[in-house]
């Protein structure tokens, strides 16, 4: 019955199998010992068309949902594939990565009428496995779907996580650990990485199929060439690149205003339509740190929290290179009519942070010295390693002259003082009343975030087999803004006494 009630609310389409062959091949899952759904996301499924309330809530309705969720068996319609990409890591450059552990089942179309990824992770090797053993373990999956919702509840252009089933096998990393898949939902999962695949091979064709593609699926406003001739007034690829880079860059002054480190922005994890994904060695910062980095990996640092709008321009340049044969046929031209768009990207991305910073200091109009009173503020908190969450929700009480809680987070408050009478001043020329000003702050500074300890310290219990920590975490990262009695432990960060926290890729 599930499996007819699933097909029925699920139509699956498989554009991206019938438009781009030579970038994907056909794959099957893993069979799973004994699938056990262990959490589904019941707001998301029914954004779907799925009730996922009722086809969960018999064992043996529950038992056939888990088994299509683990990729042992394909719903109708469903043409799973894994995708073919490349990718710079840390700057070099591997020709073929590809789905190594993920299928994507097909699209679906949500109730509000938009093309919708379904994506399994963890679901067994692939062609593309490059020996690995195409498994996922169940602490690093129900990471991601925290800290996915978590950025969704922010705000965050993200993937999101549809289910988590477990296996019912014990997958062997540096101990054995619970087997576990991930539903992923995601507006697609084409990368910059999936450009480079089909150019760095010479398939100029290929490349143009995907660009098309991704034109009519992500940017339907830039419209294609109706001419085989392009020209530089009606340049469809470039407009499509400039449409990118704008995506881009309103994504990363969001990480960057809630002190978000993705960890790993090799160009397989920059997605084209603009959402983030892969959530193994991200985190966020606690105390105010410009070169705040915790991959274990990233020993140049070279994805620090600093380095994120530098790195989306370096990601951005390598999807420029493999656009130029589409944008003119003289390789000089290309360039020097993409030039612009890279050139602008740095000033864009500062426009869209700082819109952003102006929201969180309660500020709703434009002046010239903005950015220079954002970032005054800004050096203060990382000299005296000032939490970030803690401080900018602190902001809406001083407004209201109660400073106590800002304060207490400076080891000395004198310079906070000082650079409060020029906020004030600032708040002055608002265009809205003060209280609105409070209001608007409560709304777009979080109280909680997913705080790294108390993100392991749900995952251990999880491991162990107790949920409890995990629902009571998610419960509060996804309403982040609200106070709640009895949560006061994840407002702040981890005990100062804890050590340095440390991520981990591959898991």
């Amino acid at each position: 019955m599930a499996l007819n009630d699933f097909n029925a609310a699920l139509k699956f389409e498989n554009s991206f199998a019938e438009q781009l062959d030579g970038l994907y091949a056909f794959a099957t899952g893993d069979s799973a010992i004994q699938p056990e759904l262990v959490k589904i996301n019941h707001s998301l499924a029914q954004t779907l068309g799925l009730d996922s309330q009722r086809l969960s809530a018999e064992p043996e309705t529950a038992q056939l949902l888990a088994a299509m969720l683990s990729g042992g068996t394909s719903p109708k319609g469903a043409k799973p594939l894994s995708q073919a990409y490349a990718g710079h890591q840390f700057g070099h450059l591997n020709h073929q990565l590809g789905d190594g552990r993920a299928l994507l089942l097909g699209e679906v179309i949500d109730t509000e009428g938009c093309r919708k990824d379904i994506h399994l992770k963890g679901s067994g090797p692939t062609i593309f496995s490059r020996n690995g053993d195409g498994k996922a373990t169940l602490g690093p999956v129900l990471r991601e779907y925290l800290i996915a919702e978590a950025m969704h509840s922010l705000q965050v252009p993200t993937t999101r996580a549809l289910a988590v089933v477990i296996s019912g096998e014990k997958v062997m990393r540096s101990q054995l650990l619970t087997g576990a898949v991930l539903t992923r939902v995601a507006s697609s999962h084409i990368r910059v990485g999936t450009f480079q695949y089909a150019a760095s091979r010479n398939q100029t064709e290929t490349t143009q199929r995907l660009a098309d593609y991704c034109i009519a699926r992500h940017y339907p406003k830039v419209k294609p060439k109706v001419k085989p001739e392009i020209k530089q007034a009606d340049n469809c690829y470039l407009d499509f690149f400039r449409a990118v880079a704008d995506k881009q860059a309103l994504l990363i002054a969001k990480w960057m205003n809630i002190g978000f480190v993705h960890g790993v922005m090799n160009t397989d994890n920059t997605l084209i339509c603009g959402e983030t994904i892969d959530y193994g060695p991200c985190a966020f910062i606690d105390q105010y740190d410009p070169q705040a980095v915790f991959s274990s990996i990233d020993t140049q640092r070279r994805y620090a929290y600093q380095n994120q709008a530098s790195i989306a321009l370096w990601n951005l340049a390598r999807l420029a290179e493999t656009l130029l044969p589409l944008i003119a046929a003289d390789e000089e031209q290309a360039i020097t009519l993409i030039n612009p768009i890279l050139q602008d990207f740095t000033e864009t991305y500062q426009q869209y942070w700082l819109a952003g910073m102006r929201l969180k200091l309660g500020i709703d109009n434009a002046e010239e010295d903005d950015l220079a009173l954002a970032n005054d503020l800004l050096q203060m908190m990382a000299k005296q390693q000032v939490d970030f969450t803690q401080l900018f929700r602190a902001l809406a009480f001083a407004i209201q002259g109660e400073t106590s809680l800002v304060r207490a987070l400076f080891k000395d408050p004198q310079p906070f003082y000082i650079w409060q009478v020029s906020w004030s001043q600032r708040l002055a020329r608002n265009t809205a009343p003060a209280f609105d000003a409070i209001a608007k702050m409560n709304a777009i500074n979080p109280l909680y975030i997913p705080r790294n300890h108390k993100v392991e310290e749900a995952l251990i219990a999880a491991e162990a087999g107790d949920l409890s920590l995990f629902e009571k975490l998610l419960s509060v990262v996804t309403d982040p803004y609200q106070p709640r009695d009895g949560f006061e432990e994840y407002e702040g960060p981890a005990p100062a006494k804890a050590t340095r926290y440390v991520t981990y890729c591959g898991t």
